[in-house]
């Protein structure tokens, strides 16, 4: 239900790091991406909370926080399901530049 608040901060964080640095060396050229990667995810995930009734549009907005317990409930998944996402997401960035690189690199032989 709130797994998706990991990734959206990263998201935030990749924006605002994107817009303040500069575009030469490994990540500042590959940066973009990721922040799409994380951005489409986000909003992939908050749709899909949406339609499994995780959220709702009315205050607290998170359904676990009407139950008691619920702040407990929310933060064990975004440490247990967030964190490993964004972790994967970052990694597949990773993997996904390092072959773009590459392809670059040999495009200019």
């Amino acid at each position: 239900m709130a797994c998706f608040i990991v990734p959206l901060v990263q998201a935030a964080a990749t924006s605002v790091l994107r817009k303040k640095g500069n575009k030469s060396g490994f990540v500042g050229r590959n940066l973009a991406s990721l922040e799409l990667m994380l951005w489409g995810g986000t909003i992939m995930l908050i749709v899909d909370h949406i339609i499994n009734g995780e959220l709702t549009w009315a205050f607290p907005f998170f359904t676990a926080l009407g139950q008691e317990g619920g702040g407990a409930v929310m933060l064990r998944e975004m440490l247990t399901v967030g964190v490993p996402m964004s972790l994967v997401i970052t990694a597949v960035w990773v993997v996904y530049a390092l072959l773009k690189e590459r392809r670059s690199r040999i495009a200019t032989i």
